[in-house]
């Protein structure tokens, strides 16, 4: 009889034990994470720096950013993932753990790499999991790709505020950059060459128009 109260109770403390390692914060998962990846710094090209994020559909995105003073040029790709070369029929497969994100070209003594990341936040739901809007999965997963370590205190600091804002969970995941693949040349400033396409009639730009309403002091011509 003993030995089988003790064994029930060995069985107990183990899986107590497992049930405390997964309810482990998820920052400091996250935080583990990102020291056994070391981030790569992108070079700047006469001046201006490159910023990359993961928000949903990257024709929204490139949209958003693109109408940003200071934002020179945006570009469609993926990144996040663990496989060469991704096509955007693989990566929809979600196989591929690539997000559909944006690489923004963008001059700092214009607009810093913190407004940046306001801009990121404020023109999603940031509560959203793996989607934004009518798209799911994790290929439309939120991502912020940090290059240093400046750049990853203030997006850990500007998540953990907005947390606190809206007492809810924030979904972006904070990552190291490592590499960016450029998206084919047909999704390239696509909601600006098919702007009676009905997926940019009724969710890319009334996204647009939402996240200009909320930063008109930002935007390029707001004059």
């Amino acid at each position: 009889m003993n030995t089988i109260v003790y064994t029930l109770l060995s069985i107990s403390i183990f899986f107590s034990s497992c049930q405390g390692t997964s309810q482990t914060n998820n920052s400091e998962s996250e935080s583990t994470q990102q020291k056994s990846i070391t981030p790569i710094q992108t070079e700047s090209i006469n001046g201006l720096e490159k910023a990359y994020f993961a928000s949903g559909c990257f024709w929204c995105v490139e949209a958003i950013y693109e109408s940003v003073e200071g934002v020179t040029e945006v570009t469609s790709g993926y990144s996040g993932g663990h496989t060469k070369n991704p096509t955007y029929e693989s990566s929809n497969t979600g196989a591929t753990g690539h997000a559909e994100a944006v690489e923004v070209l963008y001059d700092p003594k214009i607009i810093s790499f913190s407004s940046l990341v306001d801009i990121y936040f404020g023109s999603q739901n940031p509560t959203q999991i793996n989607g934004q809007g009518p798209d799911r999965g994790s290929q439309y997963r939120s991502i912020i790709f940090f290059q240093n370590d400046e750049q990853k205190e203030i997006v850990i600091e500007k998540k953990k505020a907005l947390g606190k804002k809206l007492n809810r969970r924030i979904a972006a995941e904070i990552t190291p950059f490592q590499k960016f693949w450029i998206a084919e040349d047909y999704h390239q400033d696509y909601e600006k060459r098919n702007p009676y396409n009905r997926y940019i009639q009724n969710v890319s730009i009334p996204r647009l128009k939402r996240f200009q309403s909320k930063f008109t002091e930002l935007i390029k011509n707001h004059h």
